[in-house]
């Protein structure tokens, strides 16, 4: 084990992950309001205020995803990471650490492209964003949460425990 390395993930760093975590469940999980004011815009030319608060709210609870996903990143620079447990072999190392860094590219990329399609009328942006980055991230996300259950009950690692007690 690397000495510089932490045991644990810090207090603010667990707290950031499940912040961003419940942020990109809402916003994935309730994008109706976007995809209404999408359509409406596409129709008609204008949306009802109804419309337009509900994509103001996917609009920012994405840009505090950025924000968040940056703070993540600083404190990841910083605290440092606990070390990957022995019990989990090399190929499973590599593939945590490119999902890792799949995840947060998507992370960053998402609001961009939100902000280009919302914000700018970026046709393009927005379909990559929707139509693209949202599906790539569903998977990592899932592939994401089926490795931290494989470290919890088939390696019966304590990975899942660094991200939520500490």
């Amino acid at each position: 084990m690397d000495s510089d390395s932490p045991v644990s993930f810090s207090l603010s760093q667990r707290v950031v992950h499940w912040v961003t975590a419940l942020l990109v469940s809402f916003n994935l999980l309730f994008s109706d309001g976007m995809e209404q004011w999408n359509r409406a815009m596409r129709r008609t030319g204008s949306a009802t205020a109804d419309q337009i608060a509900s994509a103001n709210i996917h609009a920012y609870v994405g840009i505090a995803i950025l924000i968040l996903v940056a703070l993540r990143l600083v404190l990841r620079f910083k605290s440092g990471v606990p070390v990957a447990p022995p019990e989990e072999p090399a190929i499973f190392r590599l593939g945590a650490k490119l999902a890792h860094a799949l995840l947060y590219l998507l992370l960053i990329a998402m609001p961009f492209t939100g902000i280009g399609a919302y914000y700018f009328g970026n046709g393009a942006a927005g379909g990559l964003h929707a139509d693209v980055l949202k599906v790539l991230l569903w998977i990592v996300i899932v592939a994401h949460v089926f490795g931290a259950l494989v470290h919890q009950f088939y390696w019966k690692t304590d990975v899942l425990r660094r991200m939520t007690v500490g």
